[in-house]
């Protein structure tokens, strides 16, 4: 019996010994992560145009860069105002292009005075202007000519800011921060942003410097991509899934969605960008459920989303808009799987599988983007913490 009890103390007391050297080294290793971690994490947003990357850029500011001032936000005034004009602009223009009439000829003429004002933004909006464009947004052919914007090339927010034109056309009219998450302007160069986030207590705490870098998504702006290619830790890569019906500003004969597949699968087997981590953003998650909802169907563009929702390995959906948003995540599910035709010679395994990570979202949903961000770093964290040995 003595012996029997000898042998657990001891056995205890080995474990005790093995659980604190066990907490020592990782209080050896937490301590050591802040200054293991890379003084600077760069990420590099990418997609097609319009596919949400500046929105990002913005909420990053807002939730990591206290936000805009009052000054900041007045500066944002004229781009929000050309954002209207042009909406409002390309639907009347775009009224007999689609053989469509007017309902009245109030309406008739309020369109007459905004096609003479041209495409340029009035740089105040009097009330002439604003009793104009109130009036054609009232109109039900107007109306009409909307639900058809996948037809010619019309803003995502057109809804948004002539929904809210009354409160916009106001005198002491100052934007909100969903008014600027809302306004577009032509992303032409090379942007970026730099904030800091902290680090969670469990992993060291501190903080890590993130350059996040915006770049055009126009064809012509795409050779300027691979300026900043080099050092890139992540790639964040936007798909704007509500795009399945709508053709390209450039090129009115090629699909949107198409594109971005296309341009995913580029991006993806660079070798350049081999050692980058991916992150897509399937986006803009509320406009897609809006068009199905009105009636338009991602079959009617792509006839093998049929075969896909009645394949044993597709997910139970409950309704065609997850249908939907799944269908266009496992396309970028098999352009991931295709064999990569230039390995890069930085890997040491060319047969290890690369992970991608993926997140519908809604870039101009605070909420969502802050919920998505904290997943985003904790990856980045942990694959930093898998290269130095710590996990």
């Amino acid at each position: 019996m003595k012996l029997v009890i000898f042998r657990c103390l001891r056995q205890s007391k080995n474990h005790a010994s093995e659980k604190s050297a066990t907490d020592k080294e990782l209080q050896r290793k937490s301590s050591a992560i802040p200054k293991n971690f890379p003084e600077a994490v760069k990420i590099l947003l990418l997609g097609t145009a319009e596919s949400g990357k500046t929105t990002i850029i913005k909420q990053m500011r807002i939730l990591h860069i206290n936000g805009y001032t009052d000054d900041e936000r007045r500066d944002n005034i004229p781009e929000i105002y050309q954002n209207i004009h042009e909406s409002i602009y390309q639907l009347v223009q775009h009224m007999s292009i689609l053989g469509l009439e007017y309902q009245s000829c109030a309406s008739k003429h309020s369109a007459a005075y905004i096609l003479s004002m041209g495409d340029t933004a009035p740089e105040y909006m009097n009330e002439e202007y604003c009793d104009h464009v109130m009036t054609l947004w009232n109109d039900f052919g107007i109306r009409t000519c909307y639900e058809r914007s996948n037809e010619f090339p019309l803003s995502d927010s057109t809804k948004y800011f002539l929904d809210n034109f009354e409160r916009i056309c106001q005198d002491d009219y100052i934007p909100t921060t969903e008014d600027i998450l809302h306004s577009r302007k032509v992303t032409t160069g090379i942007h970026n942003i730099s904030f800091r986030v902290q680090i969670p207590k469990y992993l060291g705490g501190g903080e890590q410097i993130f350059h996040m870098y915006d770049v055009g998504g126009q064809r012509d702006q795409r050779n300027k991509w691979i300026q900043v290619f080099e050092g890139i830790q992540a790639v964040l890569f936007l798909i704007s899934c509500s795009d399945f019906d709508q053709t390209l500003r450039e090129d009115p004969t090629q699909n949107r969605l198409i594109e971005a597949l296309s341009l995913f699968r580029g991006v993806w087997q660079n070798r350049f960008l081999s050692s980058a981590g991916f992150i897509v953003f399937l986006n803009k998650q509320d406009i897609l459920r809006r068009k199905i909802a009105a009636g338009k169907h991602i079959v009617d563009y792509f006839p093998e989303f049929e075969d896909f929702c009645n394949s044993p390995q597709a997910e139970s959906c409950f309704d065609e808009c997850d249908w939907t948003k799944k269908f266009i995540k496992q396309k970028l599910i098999d352009i991931t799987e295709e064999p990569v035709k230039r390995p890069s010679r930085n890997l040491m395994n060319h047969n290890a599988k690369r992970e991608c990570y993926y997140h519908f979202t809604v870039a101009t949903d605070t909420g969502c983007i802050r919920k998505v961000f904290n997943d985003v770093h904790q990856m980045i964290l942990h694959d930093n913490l898998a290269q130095m040995n710590l996990m």
